[in-house]
């Protein structure tokens, strides 16, 4: 709650007003040692906002340090708006992922949207234009009113500012777990084209230079919205609802277009998004980053409420602002420039050359303070890390082959699972053709957005199975990392770099960091063997509700280029005849799969399935390299529900062909393990040859024109069944349960 009158500081001290902000009783005493003195309101604002975990990492950066962060292609890594790696002929990509978790479980429409909308400006303050969004959610069960409503409001806020601002949503993925019913995951991720010439930085270079406040005016909303990121969930957290903030899609296309103009100007210093902690953030970064100090005069931040005190102001996260910095002299030009969108353009302070971060208001210094101390010295803590009890009984256990009386049964309910289950009715909602670039649209392996003017692409994928991480977090990194790469492959691209989103819950519990140590170990092993370097991304822990956590889940927002559009390659088989090829065998893997949540009620156990990165790789380069030849009509990689699932999905999209498959050994294990490492691909005839020289592979069947999946083992048919019945269940699952709570 707001005081309406800053207490002296010795009130904040005497009755510990800074713990409601979420200050430590030992960060204080640090902020006092800084300072010398105690702090005053503000200044005890700006230290909790900074020190937060949302902002400064303080309990996560001793694991970050352990990804690999640079490569040859890489031109911007961790530290920035966003990062870039160069795709040739003078252009890069320019991608994110972030979450906005918390918001979205009070408020879940305002949530998803400013989410969006935050994303894209990270995109656009690098002097990137975005070309595409994705998402990676995740929700309760769906026989849950709660869960409904939260699902639904979500993908409406998706949809509403995505579709307004015009970029198009076009690809993600939608899993379901009890573990998030109280805590659902939305993580945004944008994806944006620069040249080389035009990449900007968040930094306040230049002694004198200009501070400029951009964009819409300040107001209350989203003030310790940080801070509220920084904790767990209760059943008070409804209470916090002025912290979620309100975004105007239409506003943020006006800045958009404004700050590619402003990008163009040789007057422009430096330029960051008012995101988390809002001017306090990106104020306090852009100097410590240059090296710099700052001083501003909050009399002149453009304000929509009256009377807002120095500490509202600096820790609004209103949306659709922008901080820039620019040369002494060339004011009027930045105004004159943003007029023109209907936006204003107001300086608030300049650059000073002393290190400190100075605030006036009222005629008043209401904050001095060392920028380092709010920006980069903040505490680092390494916590203490254990082993959970579950994690040995786990991997004590043997792999046994479930009972399965009807496989096509079984077949139908794992595709009635709604995280397997179609998603369109979600990405139904959003316009993924804007700007009439998407070549692959949402439901394939990955999104495919052709780069104008050349023949080249950038195909994107999120990705994470969280159950493969709670089971065993080193692995299930490996294989989150991995299975994005697949996907990227599948659709005929080179993978490039990752941006990732930690998912997880309170780091003070010595389980939970030690889900975080390890999953982070297992993404960094793969992403050095993939050649796929970590460019950026976001912590969100504290992921819990009323003590109970979330499962680990470090989604991996991968982006890879395709070198020409003739190998764009999507999932569905193409035509009668081909030969249809597994790549990768088969083992007796049911650790968190589909088939074992689906015959026991949902409990998840056992071991994760195993994964060799090197032979991952190896696998990759050869299906790739098979793509590139011009061998291979359809790829799709096997994962939730295994070999089955993967062979319907590639049958459904309405040309009526068929398949006839025979498959070796145990037909449950065949058809429904989730081993790692597998594709399905399908060859014409006339290149079986050279795609076998190309490929380790085993033929397993036929595309043909009957409309009928049929597999054998032994020459014994094990399943018959009409594609269109197995589609109707696929494509009817979410409508279903969605109507069923309405």
């Amino acid at each position: 709650m707001l005081l309406k009158h800053e207490p002296h500081p010795q009130q904040i001290k005497t009755e510990k007003l800074y713990q409601q902000m979420g200050l430590s009783d030992e960060e204080f005493t640090m902020v006092e040692t800084i300072l010398g003195r105690t702090p005053n309101w503000t200044e005890t604002g700006l230290f909790s906002v900074m020190w937060s975990e949302h902002c400064s990492y303080k309990n996560s950066k001793p694991v970050l340090k352990k990804f690999p962060t640079s490569g040859e292609k890489v031109l911007q890594g961790p530290g920035e708006g966003a990062g870039i790696v160069d795709i040739g002929d003078g252009q890069a990509v320019v991608f994110k992922i972030e979450s906005h978790n918390h918001p979205s479980a009070i408020e879940p429409y305002q949530g998803a949207a400013t989410g969006v909308g935050g994303i894209i400006r990270d995109i656009f303050s690098m002097g990137a234009r975005p070309i595409a969004l994705l998402n990676s959610l995740r929700f309760g069960e769906l026989d849950s009113a709660r869960v409904n409503y939260l699902f639904k409001e979500v993908v409406a806020g998706i949809a509403g500012y995505g579709n307004c601002i015009g970029i198009p949503t076009v690809g993600g993925e939608v899993q379901f777990e009890p573990c998030y019913e109280g805590n659902p995951l939305v993580n945004a991720m944008c994806v944006g084209l620069i040249h080389h010439e035009d990449i900007k930085k968040g930094q306040a270079h230049g002694l004198g230079n200009t501070v400029m406040y951009v964009g819409a005016k300040t107001g209350r909303d989203g003030i310790h919205g940080a801070t509220f990121a920084s904790e767990e969930l209760t059943e008070q957290s409804d209470e916090k609802r002025p912290a979620v903030q309100v975004g105007d899609p239409f506003m943020e296309k006006l800045l958009l277009e404004a700050c590619l103009e402003l990008i163009q100007s040789d007057a422009l210093v430096g330029i960051q998004d008012m995101g988390a902690a809002g001017l306090a953030s990106s104020s306090s970064e852009m100097a410590s980053k240059a090296g710099m100090g700052i001083e501003m005069n909050l009399d002149l931040v453009p304000q929509r409420e009256t009377g807002m005190t120095a500490y509202e102001m600096m820790l609004s996260e209103s949306q659709e602002r922008m901080l820039i910095v620019v040369k002494k002299g060339r004011e009027q030009e930045i105004v004159d420039l943003f007029k023109k969108y209907d936006l204003e353009a107001v300086a608030i302070g300049k650059v000073t050359d002393d290190k400190q971060f100075r605030l006036y208001h009222k005629g008043e210094v209401v904050a001095d303070i060392p920028v380092d101390a709010l920006a980069e010295e903040a505490p680092v803590y390494h916590k203490p890390s254990k082993e959970p009890a579950y994690f040995a009984e786990f991997q004590a256990m043997t792999s046994e082959v479930p009972q399965v009386t009807d496989v096509k049964e079984t077949l139908i309910q794992i595709l009635s699972q709604p995280t397997v289950a179609s998603k369109e009715w979600v990405y139904e909602q959003y316009d993924y053709m804007v700007r009439t670039n998407t070549v692959v649209s949402p439901g394939s392996d990955a999104a495919v957005v052709r780069i104008r003017g050349t023949r080249k692409a950038l195909a994107m994928t999120t990705d994470c199975n969280s159950r493969f991480v709670y089971l065993d977090p080193e692995t299930g990194g490996k294989i989150a990392v991995a299975e994005a790469a697949r996907n990227i492959v599948c659709s005929g691209a080179e993978p490039l770099a990752i941006t990732d989103n930690l998912n997880f819950g309170n780091p003070e519990k010595p389980e939970v960091f030690w889900q975080i140590e390890k999953s982070a170990d297992g993404i960094s092993e793969a992403c050095r063997v993939l050649e796929t370097p970590v460019i950026g991304g976001n912590v969100s822990l504290y992921n819990e509700t009323s003590g109970t956590a979330i499962y680990p889940t470090p989604v991996i927002g991968m982006v890879g280029l395709v070198t020409d559009l003739d190998h764009i390659t999507t999932q569905p088989f193409k035509n009668s005849g081909d030969l249809i090829y597994l790549v990768g065998e088969t083992k007796q893997e049911f650790g968190g799969s589909e088939l074992q949540k689906l015959l026991h009620n949902g409990r998840v156990f056992g071991k994760a399935p195993e994964l060799n990165i090197h032979l991952e790789k190896e696998r990759q380069d050869q299906v790739l390299a098979a793509i590139r030849a011009g061998v291979v009509q359809s790829a799709h990689d096997l994962s939730e529900g295994g070999l089955a699932v993967a062979l319907a999905e590639c049958l459904f999209g309405g040309k009526q062909l068929g398949a006839k498959v025979n498959i070796n050994g145990d037909p449950v294990t065949a058809l429904f393990s989730e081993t790692q490492s597998r594709f399905l691909l399908s060859v014409k005839k006339a290149d079986q040859q050279q795609f076998e020289s190309l490929v380790a592979a085993q033929l397993i069947g036929e595309v043909n024109q009957t409309g009928r999946l049929q597999v054998a083992t032994n020459e014994k048919m094990i399943l018959e069944a009409e594609v269109a019945e197995l589609e109707t269940a696929w494509k009817g699952a979410i409508p279903c349960l969605l109507k069923l709570r309405d």
